[in-house]
């Protein structure tokens, strides 16, 4: 059985980075460069940055703090954020990025996974899903949740998959920064559906939380920010419980 990844968000902003409920009211987080560090020497599979108002202030990632960064790890790193076009992915990965993260410019333009897949390989392309619960549907945001869309969550993931993406990132608007929980329901019929891995993002707040988007969400990674930036949760106490409940980790 593949090991379950923990990943830690960098979510950025003015080169800082932040953290917020429900996509808002962001409060700083930290430096990103050492933070990253941290990380990378305590016990993450792997990182994700995203620099979240780049898409909002239609301007390009952070290049050089996407390097800065990539000095300073050695795990694999995963970068979004105003990213468009096969142009700025070439920049990022030559930068040290090993993955991006592509959402809105994915949705507005879904032959950019195609594009993305044939030129690096499915293995890079990730995107990121940003939904909320309307009505009982789920329903795909943009702009950092602040644009509505009236895409349904589980057909957009399968085109998504038939496109060429390698992994799907989801963020339950819901449940982020909320601490109560990951949205398993949704996790899991994800991944019953599709056959690329799922990340599971935003909700968490215990250690159980993970047990349980592993268990019931059938997630494949879990990622996190507020409960590792300010040291609710250590990576490695974190994967020495999970190892306990049966649930494949590498510590």
């Amino acid at each position: 059985m593949l090991t379950k990844r923990i990943i830690p968000c960098l979510d950025i902003k003015n080169g800082r980075t932040v953290k917020g409920v429900n996509f808002l009211d962001l409060r700083d987080a930290g430096d990103p460069i050492e933070l990253a560090k941290f990380y990378s020497e305590n016990g993450a599979e792997e990182l994700v940055f995203l620099d979240i108002s780049a898409t909002e202030e239609r301007r390009k990632t952070l290049a050089e703090l996407v390097l800065k960064v990539a000095e300073t790890i050695d795990i694999p790193f995963t970068v979004g954020g105003g990213i468009s076009s096969v142009e700025d992915v070439e920049i990022l990965l030559n930068n040290g990025a090993d993955k991006v993260s592509v959402n809105s410019s994915a949705v507005k333009n879904p032959q950019l996974i195609n594009e993305l897949a044939s030129k690096f390989g499915s293995q890079c392309v990730v995107v990121a899903i940003d939904a909320k619960q309307i009505d009982g549907n789920w329903k795909v945001h943009l702009v950092g949740g602040k644009v509505p869309t009236d895409l349904d969550l589980f057909e957009w993931a399968k085109e998504v998959e038939l496109r060429g993406a390698g992994e799907i990132l989801f963020t339950s608007m819901d449940h982020d920064g909320t601490k109560n929980g990951f949205a398993n329901e949704a996790l899991a019929k994800l991944s019953t559906e599709l056959n690329i891995p799922i990340i599971a993002s935003g909700g968490a707040g215990t250690i159980q939380h993970f047990t349980d988007t592993f268990i019931e969400g059938k997630a494949d990674a879990a990622l996190a920010a507020s409960v590792f930036h300010f040291k609710e949760i250590t990576i490695n106490n974190l994967k020495k419980e999970l190892k306990t409940q049966e649930i494949p980790v590498r510590l």
